[in-house]
This record gives structure tokens, C-alpha cells and sequence, in this order.
């Protein structure tokens, strides 16, 4: 259908939201609207009559204008060259933008989101012969789209029939057709490197898939305290200077994910170019080849239209999916989900609609919770298992949790990762508060610690998080009535829980050895300043002062095991724990004979 087939005009302008008459309209379809062509989608519907949001500033934009109907839903291009490239909100290529327009991004510029010049060496899959019925995303081929993600060419997943041709071994470009089918009602249909698909609809999948791996971070408060699974759902809140865009970065590039999708979502625009600066810089530390190659970025910057913020979660989570349907792991993270409702509450605030918790609409709360709903580990339609897992991050006001986007968020989601303010103050970095945080995942977490690292695990996470809690009560006496009123035992806990905070749970992002831990050393540490607290526990019953233990001097070791020994190095944490249990039983001999000799 061609644009001058589905043809009206603007009635009305408000803002973003345009009324325009248009016969044959349907909600959902795209639109080209006015003189600079520029793009919209259709939010409401009534007989010829639409609403449409603009993708684009409607500024000079004037009613009687014409507006084209595309026939088609907001979709993204899904094929090689996905990954390396930088989208804005609506899959526009930044870098081809930047050629057209410069460093501002020209109203009405269509451009293909997937580069239609350059060649791909596609490999038929073996065993896909000429008259096989194919079946809904069956793996057809294969090209290498990086130097480490092998691209799966697929049937389409609303696609089935018989095949017809197709290509041989060779370089193509996307236009180039690698095959023809014939569906059951004998429509032909041509087979492409790519496919489309709308953004709103989730991708097709045979059934969710119950896996019990965790997605390891490398970061200790959350793999050993908060774990989140692959396919799980998670989310980090938190104000304004708490470390939010360190710690997602760290997730970027130390996750074992196959594929990272960063999703800027109305993020304030320096905070969005340190992240397209730096990312291209990072090394994978997996193949040693550069992060990019395994990684895509959406930047949509606050300052860009509000509706092109609201559709970019929608495109990231797409293209997540694609690559899950593929059989791979993919972490989206989104920054933030906070922009991206106050952008539902502009256009609802646009159309008239009544506002509930902080003039946000009545359906926030299911928005979110079928956005959310899109992860999940699942088995796709030919038997593979892939996973989709989602990091929102959520950035409430003055840090106020109370707030709509934040409360609800925490009502869906499995992991939550709370940021403290107080913490960043204190340069405890990650800020992550241990006692705001929560994981739903730990039943089942703890049974891959205990087949892959140590049946302890589960004990060894619990004591500690006791022995925090513990400090925080302890530490509200001190403020009020000073050390001197609590016991040995109580100032031992103290002591104790400085040494998780400061050896386990402080981690520096810039250190090169202390940056990521593997599963293993994560553990060893947490063990072994456990094992120091219980052992000095033990001491001080026989009468053994906190003064005497603290000034040993292999303490100061233990609190610099973490940037001492990297994660290969975990036999030599190993043998540090074995000195503190010879200088322990020392110590117990010493004060043995000591009170021996005193009676």
C-alpha cells in the first residue's frame, strides 16, 4: 500500500499529540505527518478520528497538513549488524544520522536501522533441504556478525511453510534474498538475512523454562547477597549521584551473558555520553575482544522528544528477544524506567486522562508489569533455551522509595538492588544497602553455590547478613551511650561486621584486580572473615580482649585479601585462612599456659 492510498490531514496539535482524520486508520499503525515527514503512532481510535504521538517535535507543524498512514505497527529490523551500533529511541542509526544531519538529529530523517551496503557470508544450516516444511523460527543459516556471536538466520516466528529455495555458501547483502518459501495457503514468501517485528507485541516462545542459573555479576553484594537468575527481574533505585551508572556498567561488562543491551531512557545527556564514550573503549574480559562486539546501545536523552523515551524500552526488549530466540542470554538494562514514566504521564497528561499518584496514570503499574513480564529464561520455538534478563534502573526523586514508579517496581520484580545515598557519602561503593535490598532467587541460587562452590554458601550468606543486622542495632547504642557500655562480645560483633563491610562487600570498580571476583573467591572471602569472627568469638569467651585480636597483623591482611589476590589466586586466600587458624590456636595455647601459670 502506498502512502497516497491511506491519505488525511492534522486537525489538531497538542504538544506531541496530534488529532488527525484519516479513513481506513487502525490503532497501533504508523504514521508520516505534515510536510517534514515526520513519524508517529496512533494511540486512540474513533471512526476516522486518531490520536497519534510524534516521535519528533511538532513545532511548525500546522493543522490541514497531510498525514500518510504506513499500513504498519512501530517494528525494528532484526538481522546482522545489530550488535557495535548505536540506536536512538526509534532505531535510527545515530552514526548514519549524524552524516545526514549533524550533531543534531534533523526532524523526518528515515533512515534503514541496519546497514543495506555491506556483505554478509552466510552458511545454509546442513540439513535444511529444498521441499522441507519449515516451521516457525527455524534456524535456516548462520553469519558472523562479530569476531564472537555467531548470527542465526531464522524463518520468521508468524511464518511456516515449505521451502522453496534456497542460497548457497556466499556473501549477500540484506536486500539480497537467501531463500523463498511457500506458506500453506500457497502465498509465496521471500527469506531474508532480517525480519521485522512491532515492538509491542512480545516475541512467540514455546514455554518458560525453570533454569537455576544464576547471572554472575562479578560484583560480591550482588552474587553472593542479592543474586539474580538468568531471565530474572530485577531492578536499582536510587537518587542521584549513588553510583547507578558505575554499577551498570560493571554489569555490562562483567555478566556472563552472551549479549548486553543498554537501553539510555531519558538519562540526562552527559551521563548518556559517558556511556557511549566508554563502552566502545571496554575490553570483553571473556574473549579479550572489544566489549562492543557483543554489546548495542539505545540512547535517548532527555532533552529528545518524550514519545520517542517511551517507545525505546520497547525496541531494546525486542531486540533482546531476537536474541534469546536465537538461544542466546541476553541482559537488557534499562536507565531509567523513571524517565521513561514520567514520559507515559506527559502524554496522559496530554489526552485529558485522569492522574492518580503523582499526576501518574491509573495504568502505570500494569505498564510496567507487562514490560517486566517480557524476561524470563524460556524454550523457543524449535527447542533452544535462551534467556531475557531485565535490569531497570529507577531514579526517584530525593531517593524516595514511597514514590509511584519505585513502589510499584518492587511489587513486580524478583531482585532489588537498593542504592544508598548515605553510603555513596561514605565512598562505600557499590552503595548497595543490604538491609533495603532484597532476592527472591536465594532458594534457588543456593542450590548452584552448593553443586558449584560449597554446600556452606547458604550459611555462611545468612550469618553475615545477621551479623550486619546486628550492627545496625549495636551501632544506634553506641551513638546514644557511647562504646563504653557494651561488652567484649558486642564489640567484637562490631569489629566483625566492619570486616564484611570493608573486605567483602566494598568493591572497587577502578581496581584491576578487585573489579570482578569469581564465584569462588567470593565465597573464600566471606568465609574467611567469618571464620576469623568465630574463631575470635571463641577467644574472647576464655577472656581474650578485642583489643589483643584487632592488633593482629594478619587483620589488615584480611581486609586487603580482596585487592591482594585476584580470582586466580584463590589458593593463596586459602593459605591466608590457614595462618589466621595457626595464629588463633597460638593465641588459645599462649592464654592457656598464661592462666596455667596465674593460678
Amino acid at each position: 500500500m502506498s502512502e497516497t492510498d491511506n491519505q488525511g490531514t492534522i486537525r489538531e496539535i497538542n504538544g506531541p499529540i496530534l488529532t488527525i482524520q484519516l479513513p481506513g486508520i487502525r490503532n497501533g499503525e504508523q504514521v508520516k505527518i505534515g510536510n517534514l515527514g515526520l513519524y508517529g503512532e496512533v494511540i486512540a481510535l474513533k471512526g476516522e478520528i486518531a490520536l497519534v504521538q510524534s516521535y519528533e517535535s511538532t513545532e511548525g507543524v500546522k493543522p490541514g497538513e497531510q498525514v500518510f498512514g504506513l499500513g504498519k505497527p512501530l517494528s525494528v529490523e532484526l538481522g546482522p549488524g545489530l550488535l557495535g551500533s548505536i540506536f536512538d529511541g526509534v532505531q535510527r542509526p545515530l552514526d548514519k544520522v549524524f552524516l545526514e544531519s549533524g550533531d543534531h538529529i534533523g526532524r523526518g530523517i528515515n533512515l534503514p536501522a541496519l546497514n543495506r551496503e555491506r556483505t554478509w557470508h552466510f552458511v545454509p544450516e546442513p540439513g535444511v533441504a529444498i521441499g522441507a516444511m519449515l516451521s516457525p523460527g527455524q534456524l535456516i543459516g548462520r553469519v558472523q556478525e562479530t569476531a564472537i556471536i555467531e548470527h542465526r538466520i531464522m524463518v520468521p516466528p508468524n511464518q511456516s511453510g515449505e521451502l522453496l529455495e534456497l542460497a548457497p555458501e556466499g556473501d549477500y547483502q540484506l536486500d539480497d534474498p537467501i531463500g523463498r518459501m511457500q506458506s500453506a495457503d500457497g502465498k509465496p514468501h521471500k527469506l531474508m538475512l532480517y525480519q521485522h517485528w512491532p515492538v509491542r507485541s512480545p516475541r512467540p516462545y514455546r514455554r518458560r523454562d525453570h533454569g537455576l542459573s544464576p547471572l554472575i555479576t562479578g560484583q560480591r553484594i550482588l552474587d553472593t547477597f542479592f543474586p539474580l537468575l538468568k531471565g530474572g527481574k530485577s531492578a536499582i533505585p536510587g537518587p542521584f549521584g549513588a553510583g547507578k551508572t558505575v554499577l551498570q556498567q560493571q554489569i555490562a561488562r562483567w555478566s556472563n551473558a552472551d549479549i548486553v543491551i543498554y537501553v539510555g531512557c531519558g538519562e540526562r545527556g552527559n551521563e548518556l555520553v559517558d556511556v557511549l564514550e566508554t563502552f566502545p573503549q571496554l575490553q570483553d574480559p571473556y574473549s579479550g575482544h572489544k566489549l562492543m562486539e557483543r554489546t548495542l546501545l539505545v540512547a535517548n536523552t532527555s532533552n529528545m522528544p518524550v514519545v520517542a523515551r517511551e517507545a525505546s524500552i520497547y525496541v531494546g526488549i525486542t531486540m533482546a528477544e531476537y536474541y534469546r530466540d536465537q538461544g542466546y542470554d541476553v541482559v537488557m538494562l534499562a536507565d531509567s524506567t523513571s524517565r521513561w514514566a514520567e514520559a507515559l504521564r506527559e502524554v496522559s497528561g496530554r489526552l485529558g486522562q485522569m492522574p492518580v499518584e503523582d499526576g501518574y496514570p491509573a495504568y502505570l503499574s500494569s505498564r510496567l508489569a507487562a514490560f517486566y513480564e517480557r524476561a524470563g529464561r524460556v524454550e523457543t520455538q524449535t527447542g533452544a533455551k535462551g534467556s531475557v534478563t531485565l535490569i531497570g534502573a529507577v531514579s526517584p526523586p530525593g531517593g524516595d522509595f514511597s514514590e509511584p514508579v519505585t513502589a510499584h517496581t518492587k511489587e513486580i520484580i524478583q531482585t532489588f538492588w537498593a542504592l544508598s545515598k548515605e553510603l555513596a557519602d561514605a565512598r562505600h561503593y557499590p552503595s548497595i544497602d543490604w538491609v533495603g535490598s532484597f532476592s527472591e532467587h536465594v532458594i534457588t541460587a543456593a542450590q548452584w553455590w552448593h553443586q558449584e562452590i560449597s554446600p556452606d554458601w547458604a550459611h555462611r550468606r545468612k550469618q553475615a547478613l545477621g551479623l550486619l543486622a546486628r550492627d545496625a542495632e549495636l551501632s544506634r547504642i553506641v551513638n546514644l551511650v557511647g562504646p563504653e557500655a557494651l561488652s567484649s562480645a558486642q564489640r567484637w560483633e562490631l569489629e566483625g561486621a566492619a570486616m564484611i563491610k570493608e573486605g567483602v562487600l566494598q568493591q572497587s570498580a577502578l581496581d584491576p584486580v578487585d573489579t570482578f571476583a569469581s564465584p569462588e573467591k567470593q565465597f573464600l572471602l566471606l568465609d574467611m572473615v567469618l571464620m576469623i569472627f568465630d574463631r575470635g568469638s571463641e577467644l574472647i569467651e576464655l577472656g581474650i580482649s578485642v583489643q589483643e585480636l584487632t592488633d593482629l597483623p594478619l587483620m589488615a591482611k584480611a581486609r586487603r585479601a580482596k585487592q591482594t589476590f585476584s580470582s586466580d589466586q584463590c589458593d593463596k586466600i586459602r593459605l591466608l585462612m590457614e595462618e589466621f587458624k595457626q595464629a588463633f590456636s597460638k593465641i588459645r595455647l599462649e592464654y592457656a599456659k598464661f592462666k596455667e601459670h596465674t593460678q
